[in-house]
């Protein structure tokens, strides 16, 4: 299952805070022009324009995808995930987050398989509160935290603080999967 309208829900969040574009646009620091076609579907942001835009918006890219009928248990089966394309989904150097957990007011965790295609990348820096733990699933990326970089590849795990700036970037030749849990929810 894929989303389409983050751009209409983006649109909807930022007139709730009666915010124009030229404001979220200057806060976010991307053009208006950008900023519009991404609330009209016609682009999708990077991973870390996207979470720059949900942040002004006092939000969260979990929001964007919430489902009103979250119950008690919830299961997605192996195919059937809701699933986040960041980045052009035509391209090879785009990002899937697999939903693992729905988006519930208030929860303490978030959980993602991030997919990312050879040479993808976050799209530059990102800081926000919380802690983040993941395991690298399959393939090989490169993680920098603060000032450091680190290769990883299948089997490697990694910690930080989200405070901390971060990004991320596919290095290999085949898709990475990399598991991956917020505290609290941010995606």
């Amino acid at each position: 299952m894929e989303f389409q309208d983050i751009g209409a829900k983006l649109r909807h969040a930022r007139k709730v805070k009666k915010l124009r574009l030229k404001d979220v646009a200057l806060a976010v620091g991307c053009s208006e022009s950008l900023l519009s076609k991404i609330e009209c579907d016609k682009t999708t942001p990077s991973l870390r324009t996207l979470h720059r835009i949900v942040s002004v918006l006092d939000t969260s890219i979990a929001s964007m995808f919430a489902n009103p009928r979250a119950s008690e248990v919830t299961l997605y089966r192996d195919g059937e995930r809701p699933v986040v394309a960041i980045g052009e989904p035509e391209r090879a150097n785009a990002i899937r987050l697999e939903r693992l957990t729905p988006y519930v007011e208030g929860q303490a965790l978030d959980g993602n398989i991030h997919v990312v295609a050879p040479g993808a990348t976050n799209g530059g820096e990102i800081k926000h509160e919380g802690e983040e733990v993941g395991f690298i699933l399959e393939g090989a990326l490169e993680l920098t935290v603060g000032s450091t970089t680190y290769q990883l590849t299948a089997g490697d795990s990694f910690f930080f603080r989200s405070e901390l700036p971060h990004s991320y970037r596919n290095t290999g030749t085949g898709t990475a999967r990399v598991l991956w849990v917020n505290s609290p929810p941010t995606f």
